[in-house]
């Protein structure tokens, strides 16, 4: 009976604490409990530094909760608080997928397109429906915050994660970014944003100061972030490793709180990236909220500030007050307990309906899709070893990964079996001589290409009717990628894509190249010798069905391209800076790969990024942004254009082919420069149409506000619209306007705003002028 009773009081009091608020919660806490609110439980990585470990607080660690996750946070006891689960996962959930405490069960998340493909499928109620999936794995496998997505800018073709970030434009970064947060947060699981902001290269990243302007980072850096944060209310937000203009992002906090809390009214909590920043006292008044993995020196700096009144405890019950209003929308604050068995058949088609849509095929002279009965040569290594997605945070543990050479052994396509058995032969010898990784996110090593005598090639053309070589690239975390051997072709590769092209054409054959690749590379001096060219990207774990898909006619290609592809590197505008100049060029390299040296980056291309750079200054490109081929083709007609309660733009798509498919359609606006220097054109709306069959059309109707037209001036921190006449673009890409119209508008301040983040030092931009 007095068991009994005391079970009931005890429900009794539990109840009366849920029904606290958050702020009546903050009061009872005390100082070491707030403390470890804001700090992680730690994280077990090689190499780092004494001081950097975790407190082992007596509330205690929960590292294994959820094995393989990135991070969590301290249970309170006091109020029965659970510990909370972040997993990485721009590509899928990373955990690990074996648990000791049960190991007759497996863990295994479902690989996905990484964001390069996502975004070239230019879709945003796919990137919904991919977050849902999301969404349901975390959920099932007891994650409650998704450390995913990133939408940092592709301002070079040489970031090292490119392939975890969208786009080169921030409005298709930021819509397919809303797109994908929905998704995820529709079923329970916190989505974040990151990494906010400016974090575009990875050399030195923990150390490099980012210099760039107001309005650079207004209309290019900031925007994509503002759109998601408008359209989905991610729930947290991840500041980045890098200063800004001098401040460090986590310890900014004209960023974190002037800006994106109070100018744009962002009520979710911040987190720092792993082992982000120098100053715990300093983030904390910045108002990055949670100090992420956590570290015991942290802790003792947090507790030591508020002792000596360096630190308000006002701004603490702040930062944790935000960080609960959070985490009671988590699974574990609700008492969910989680199935560990998720449905990863039903998730598998898809990845692999997604990867079909985000492969643009980039050149077709009348080769594809393949004819059922044509016996295929297979060439390239990552034919056999086809890489599924990118390394580092972005990397998924998933059950398989289908290769290019399964996809089509899979589609019943005829291939050339005594091929096949050679590079087989091949790639298990020269895979064996590959040693393993030291760190789980440094990039893979590829299997070398096997070379092919120009005698050999001949005969193998004779046995067959078409060749297809896969030239394969791959990148992690930590490091940019080169232009030698990376961007650019090896010799071996050049004279592999030239000599297959010649044995093959000599017998009246074709040539089809795939791209299995994560960042942009060089292709202007060899897609000439392609018949056929198509950019699968890193498609996920249903990689070679996928392209399967598309080789045969199952699916008709309908992606475009997220960045331009350059004739060269030094065609790009970055390129002069990036990835950064080091301070101090004696400076001694650290031995912990996560440590960089001090560094300064410029970005003095100022707004012209991607195709605002390519198309301004007329500089030629191998293929432009927004640029795809379809397997049927699409008129456009019917334009109108009214200007009452905004601007509405419509007009007709039609499939003219024979073929069902999807288009892309593209709006540009075209600013006068009547007050500030404007870039030739920018994207402001896009749309897929749904598939279409021959003969059927579709109407498409945007509707833009005046700011979504704005441009920054950084003088007056406002965003203005200047007089004159705007052109109104329907296109196809940046390079091929189908629709054109003009709009007169009147000069006008859209919103004024603070003077923020302005760089501490003055920097030549790059000037139309």
């Amino acid at each position: 009976m007095k068991l009994k009773s005391f079970a009931f009081l005890l429900l009794i009091c539990s109840s009366a604490i849920a029904q606290q608020t958050t702020a009546e919660q903050v009061a009872q806490l005390s100082l070491e409990e707030k403390i470890y609110l804001v700090i992680g439980t730690g994280m077990n990585v090689p190499g780092v530094a004494k001081g950097a470990e975790a407190p082992q607080a007596i509330v205690g660690a929960t590292q294994d909760k959820v094995a393989g996750a990135a991070g969590t946070s301290y249970p309170i006891k006091k109020f029965n608080f659970p510990a909370v689960v972040f997993a990485d996962g721009p590509a899928g959930i990373r955990i690990s997928p074996t648990r000791p405490d049960n190991p007759d069960q497996t863990f295994y998340a479902t690989g996905f397109p990484t964001a390069s493909s996502l975004s070239s499928s230019w879709n945003v109620d796919l990137a919904q429906q991919i977050g849902k999936a999301f969404g349901i794995e975390g959920r099932d496998y007891g994650v409650d915050v998704l450390l995913a997505p990133a939408l940092n800018i592709q301002r070079n073709p040489l970031g090292g994660r490119n392939f975890e970030y969208y786009s080169e434009d921030p409005v298709l970064s930021g819509n397919i970014a809303a797109g994908f947060v929905n998704g995820v947060q529709s079923e329970g699981l916190g989505a974040t944003i990151k990494h906010f902001v400016a974090n575009n290269s990875e050399t030195n990243r923990t150390a490099l100061n980012t210099v760039v302007s107001e309005r650079a980072l207004r209309e290019i850096y900031l925007k994509g972030f503002k759109i998601a944060i408008d359209k989905s209310n991610p729930m947290a937000v991840m500041s980045s490793y890098n200063k800004i203009n001098g401040t460090y992002a986590s310890e900014n906090e004209e960023l974190l709180n002037q800006l994106l809390r109070e100018e744009w009214g962002y009520d979710g909590f911040v987190m720092t990236d792993w082992f982000a920043g120098t100053n715990p006292v300093a983030q904390m008044i910045a108002g990055n909220d949670l100090l992420m993995p956590g570290t015991d020196r942290q802790a003792n700096a947090i507790k030591e500030a508020v002792e000596n009144g360096e630190l308000d405890v006002a701004i603490l019950d702040r930062n944790v007050t935000a960080i609960l209003n959070a985490y009671k929308n988590t699974f574990a604050f609700k008492g969910y307990n989680p199935s560990g068995k998720t449905d990863l058949e039903g998730h598998k088609l898809i990845a692999r309906n997604a990867a079909t849509e985000g492969m643009v095929l980039l050149k077709n002279e009348a080769v594809l899709p393949l004819a059922a009965d044509v016996k295929i040569a297979l060439f390239g290594s990552s034919s056999y070893e086809t890489i599924a997605g990118g390394t580092g945070s972005g990397d998924v543990n998933k059950a398989y990964s289908v290769s290019l050479l399964e996809g089509l052994q899979n589609a019943n396509l005829k291939l050339d079996e005594h091929l096949t058995s050679a590079y087989s032969i091949y790639m298990k010898e020269e895979r064996a001589k590959i040693p393993p990784k030291a760190m789980f996110f440094l990039k893979d090593e590829l299997v070398p290409e096997k070379s092919w005598t120009k005698e050999e090639l001949s005969e193998i053309a004779k046995e067959n009717d078409v060749a297809i070589f896969t030239l394969g690239r791959t990148s992690g975390e930590f490091q940019d990628r080169t232009d030698e051997g990376d961007f650019s072709l090896t010799r071996l590769e050049k004279d592999l894509i030239q000599n297959i092209k010649y044995a093959f054409n000599a017998q009246g054959k074709s040539f089809i190249v795939i791209l299995n690749i994560g960042g942009v590379i060089e292709t202007a001096s060899w897609k000439d010798y392609a018949d056929a060219i198509l950019l699968t990207w890193q498609p996920g774990q249903e990689a070679g069905n996928a392209i399967a898909d598309i080789l045969s006619g199952k699916s008709n290609p309908s992606g475009k391209l997220p960045v331009t592809f350059p004739i060269q590197i030094a065609d790009v505008s970055s390129s002069k800076n990036f990835p950064g100049t080091v301070l101090d060029p004696n400076a001694p390299k650290p031995q912990n790969i996560m440590q960089g040296v001090p560094s300064e980056e410029l970005y003095q291309e100022d707004i012209y990024v991607g195709y605002r750079y390519f198309d301004s200054f007329e500089i030629p490109v191998s293929f432009p942004f927004g640029f795809g081929k379809s397997y049927s083709t699409f008129t456009y007609s019917d334009l109108k254009v009214t200007n009452e309660d905004g601007i509405n733009v419509s007009f007709k798509v039609t499939n003219t082919g024979a073929r069902a498919g999807k288009e892309v359609a593209q709006l540009y606006i075209a600013a006068p420069a009547t007050g500030l220097e404007k870039p030739n054109k920018e994207l402001k709306a896009f749309a897929k149409t749904e598939e279409l069959a021959a003969g059927e059309s579709q109407i498409i109707n945007f509707a833009l506000a005046p700011e979504e037209l704005a441009s920054y001036d950084s003088t007056a921190s406002a965003w203005k619209l200047d007089e004159g006449i705007y052109k109104i673009l329907v296109a196809t890409d940046s390079k091929t306007i189908n629709l054109k119209a003009e709009l007169k508008i009147n000069a006008s301040v859209v919103r004024q705003t603070k003077k923020l983040l302005a760089p501490t030092k003055e920097v030549s931009i790059l000037s139309r002028n």
